[in-house]
């Protein structure tokens, strides 16, 4: 899979204020600073309104209209925007993908698992599943640090809570784009 891009809604102390501190009392997750996610509830995707130009940018597959195949594009409409934070994205990656993905502006921070043909986070915002992985596993930015741990978590989900829409996943690795790059 390539990487992608795309830009998203900070969701921490700073940017969301109260609604950060009523989700960390919701959730329990007191050891995030931020959740860094492709869950848009958390963290609203900045294209909203695809205009022209990002039409000759974009995936044009279903549920993935948000993402672009440039990252100057990605830059150039989102990156100087106050609370926005610009992702490098890749779906369901192997681990020869991962070992590929070299480009020092980029900080990996985690992998997260998303409903498949959705746009919740299994890991954030589903209150929790907690035969599948502790809450306690997720790093400061709500993610999983290990691929064969999301993986694992991947298939613990669907096999655990078969009936649960959000517990059916795909594992996204995330990147952050790091500022003054």
């Amino acid at each position: 899979m390539p990487l992608y891009y795309t830009a998203v809604h900070r969701f921490d102390s700073e940017c969301a204020g109260e609604r950060w501190r009523d989700y960390i009392a919701w959730s329990g997750l007191e050891q995030l600073r931020e959740v860094v996610s492709l869950d848009q509830l958390l963290c609203p995707n900045f294209f909203e309104s695809l205009t022209t130009e990002d039409w000759e940018h974009n995936v044009q597959e279903d549920y993935k209209t948000d993402l672009f195949h440039n990252l100057e594009h990605v830059l150039r409409r989102a990156a100087a925007r106050r609370c926005f934070q610009v992702l490098g994205v890749m779906q369901s990656p192997s681990a020869a993908e991962l070992a590929e993905v070299r480009d020092p502006r980029l900080e990996f921070c985690g992998f997260d698992l998303v409903e498949a043909e959705g746009d919740i986070s299994a890991l954030v915002n589903c209150g929790g599943f907690e035969r599948s992985f502790s809450n306690q596993e997720l790093n400061p930015l709500g993610l999983i640090g290990q691929h064969e741990r999301a993986l694992e978590v991947q298939d613990c989900l669907a096999a655990e809570y078969p009936d649960e829409p959000h517990a059916h996943c795909d594992v996204w690795a995330i990147y952050r784009y790091a500022l003054g790059s």
